[in-house]
C-alpha cells in the first residue's frame, strides 16, 4: 500500500502542495486527475525522492520510505527519463542492471517488455530517433523492467495512437491484478473512468475529491431528464425541489435540491400537464463533468 499522508511542499512564495492526502491499496488502479499546477507531478517527485516534502510523509506497505523501498516503485515521468543516443535494449538492460537484476535477467526482462509493448523491431534503435509514442513505450518498459511492486506513472498516455492505449491499459490491469498498487495521472478523463477503481481529484495541492467513479457520481448534484416537447420554456423553474434547468439530451435537464419521491411525483405531474411525455429518467454525470464541478469550485480555506 502507498500512502501519501498530508504532503506539503513550498517553491518560495508559490503553494504546490497543501496537505496533499491519499492511499493506493494493492491491487488497486488509481487515477491521480487535475489541472496542470495542481500538485500532481509534486507529488510524484517527492514520492520517488526526487524531491523533498516540507511536511508529511509518504509510506509503503505503512513503513517511511527510503532509499531500499524506493527501489520497489516503477516510476514514469511525465518528461522523457531516458538517455537519448542509448540503444532501446541496451538502456533498458542497463536500467535493470541498476535495481539489481543480474545481466541475464535484465536481458530477458527488455526483451519480454519490448515484445509485450510492441517496440521489439526496435531494441538496436536510438530512443531519440524513435516516434514520441514508441518513446512512450519505452519509458514504459523502463518503468516496469525491474518488476516493481508499485507503479507510479505520470501521464503515460500522453500521445499514444488508439492501439497502444489498449495495449498500455492492459498492461496496468495485469499490474493491477497481479496485486500492485497502481497510480497514475492523466487529462484523458474518460479512460480514467473506465480503467480506475478509485480516482483522486486534487485542485490547488490538495485532494478534494476521492472515491469509486460511482462515489463521485452519487456525490454529485442529480440531475433529471424529462422530455416533454410541449412543454414552454421554463416549465419547471418554480417546481418544489428543483433548483436548476436547462434544454439538453433531448429534453429539460433539471438539478435535484433533493430526490424525495414528492419532487419526483411534482416533476412528473407538472410535465404532463404540458402534454405527452417522451422520457423521465435521472441522469449519471460523467467523470469529466464531475471533475469540471469540482475543480471549478473555489478552494476551501486552510
Amino acid at each position: 500500500m502507498l500512502e501519501i499522508d498530508g504532503i506539503s511542499k513550498r517553491f518560495g512564495s508559490t503553494v504546490a502542495l497543501d496537505g496533499m492526502t491519499f492511499t493506493v491499496r494493492p491491487g488497486e488502479l488509481y487515477g491521480f486527475v487535475g489541472a496542470n499546477g495542481a500538485g500532481k507531478t509534486t507529488t510524484m517527485r517527492i514520492a520517488l525522492g526526487v524531491l523533498a516534502a516540507d511536511a508529511g510523509e509518504v509510506r509503503l506497505d505503512g513503513r517511511p520510505l527510503d532509499a531500499a523501498s524506493r527501489r520497489r516503485i516503477g516510476y514514469m515521468p511525465e518528461e522523457r527519463g531516458l538517455y537519448p543516443r542509448m540503444a532501446v535494449g541496451t538502456q533498458l538492460r542497463y536500467l535493470a542492471e541498476l535495481r539489481g537484476r543480474s545481466a541475464a535477467d535484465a536481458k530477458a526482462a527488455a526483451d519480454r517488455w519490448t515484445e509485450r509493448l510492441g517496440i521489439a523491431e526496435h531494441r538496436g534503435d536510438e530512443v531519440q530517433r524513435l516516434s514520441l509514442g514508441n518513446q512512450q513505450r519505452v519509458q514504459l518498459s523502463a518503468a516496469l523492467v525491474a518488476d516493481p511492486d508499485v507503479l507510479v506513472l505520470d501521464e503515460p498516455f500522453s500521445g499514444l495512437d488508439p492501439m497502444a492505449v489498449d495495449v498500455m491499459s492492459d498492461v496496468l490491469r495485469e499490474r493491477r491484478d497481479a496485486g500492485a498498487p497502481v497510480v497514475f495521472s492523466s487529462h484523458q478523463l474518460e479512460l480514467v473512468e473506465r480503467l480506475c477503481d478509485r480516482v483522486g481529484i486534487v485542485r490547488a495541492g490538495r485532494t478534494v475529491a476521492e472515491g469509486t467513479v460511482d462515489e463521485l457520481r452519487d456525490a454529485s448534484a442529480t440531475e433529471l431528464v424529462v422530455s416533454a416537447p410541449h412543454a414552454p420554456a421554463g416549465w419547471a423553474d418554480a417546481l418544489p425541489g428543483v433548483a436548476a434547468s436547462r434544454a439538453g439530451e433531448g429534453g429539460t435537464v433539471l438539478t435535484l435540491a433533493d430526490t424525495s419521491e414528492a419532487t419526483l411525483a411534482g416533476v412528473l405531474d407538472a410535465a404532463r400537464d404540458t402534454g405527452a411525455v417522451h422520457e423521465f429518467r435521472r441522469r449519471r454525470p460523467t467523470l469529466a463533468e464531475i471533475y469540471r464541478d469540482t475543480v471549478a469550485q473555489p478552494p476551501a480555506a486552510a
